[in-house]
């Protein structure tokens, strides 16, 4: 105990105190926080609650992804934003406000649209692969784009979803070759009409996005720090206008042009 007390600050002992008093959370949780790389696609309705509650928590490395400018109608659910950034880039000012809010972290902000062309540079591949994936965007296009990268390079993905009152939360882990987001909405990834709806067109609730948002924090706060998947090969479908929650089991497809053929 006493090596691992050396390990975090005073302030990082102080501010996390709540957090390590947890039953099934110790000091080693924490310290696996302290040592996470996570890259989030998406500073938006879900980017924003999901990167804060991180960042709280105590995970050191946070790299926001997106390509956005804040917009006013921004402001009903991105919860990192004030009147005064409207105009400004989403990336770069989240990342700001997440190192306001924790200094004892790392936060970093690029404006720039992933994809398979630039995902080594983006992601840093070349110091390392990302502990995990937060894919935070709002179409099946893109989406897609994203399982493909975490395919070829075998980073976990933990992909989260918000429209109207509903919302939909995996997490894929492709080194373990236990299924990907293609395998469970493969068909949807090339219906026009589904790619269509995103929050612009089809509206979402503000407590939408960050119910969303905080399920996914909570999903890869367990994952980094206990390295527990507490949706292995589930699907977690939340409904807010009935206020019910449940679980859906998928299989990897063997057909799965995106894991299931060789890089």
């Amino acid at each position: 105990m006493a090596d691992d007390l050396a390990q975090l600050s005073d302030d990082e002992l102080l501010r996390y105190a709540r957090q390590i008093l947890l039953d099934g959370w110790d000091m080693d949780a924490q310290l696996r926080l302290k040592s996470a790389r996570v890259v989030i696609i998406g500073a938006g309705g879900l980017g924003c609650p999901a990167s804060e509650t991180l960042v709280r928590a105590g995970v050191g490395y946070v790299h926001l992804i997106d390509d956005d400018a804040i917009e006013a109608s921004n402001l009903q659910r991105q919860t990192l934003f004030l009147p005064e950034d409207i105009g400004q880039s989403k990336a770069l000012t989240a990342a700001a406000m997440l190192a306001r809010i924790n200094p004892l972290i790392e936060a970093y902000g690029t404006v720039a649209r992933l994809d398979e062309d630039n995902a080594y540079e983006l992601l840093n591949l070349a110091s390392g692969k990302p502990d995990l994936l937060l894919d935070c965007t709002d179409n099946f296009a893109t989406r897609d784009v994203i399982n493909r990268i975490s395919v070829h390079y075998r980073i976990p993905l933990l992909s989260a979803s918000a429209i109207a009152m509903q919302g939909q939360l995996a997490l894929f882990e492709p080194h373990l070759d236990t299924g990907c987001y293609h395998c469970v909405f493969g068909a949807l990834v090339h219906d026009e009409v589904a790619d269509e709806r995103t929050c612009a067109n089809s509206g979402v609730l503000a407590s939408t996005t960050a119910v969303m948002g905080n399920l996914q924090a909570n999903t890869a706060l367990q994952y980094l720090g206990l390295t527990k998947n507490p949706l292995t090969n589930k699907l977690l479908i939340w409904d807010g206008r009935q206020m019910q929650q449940r679980l859906m089991g998928y299989r990897k497809d063997p057909e799965c042009p995106v894991c299931s053929s060789p890089d």
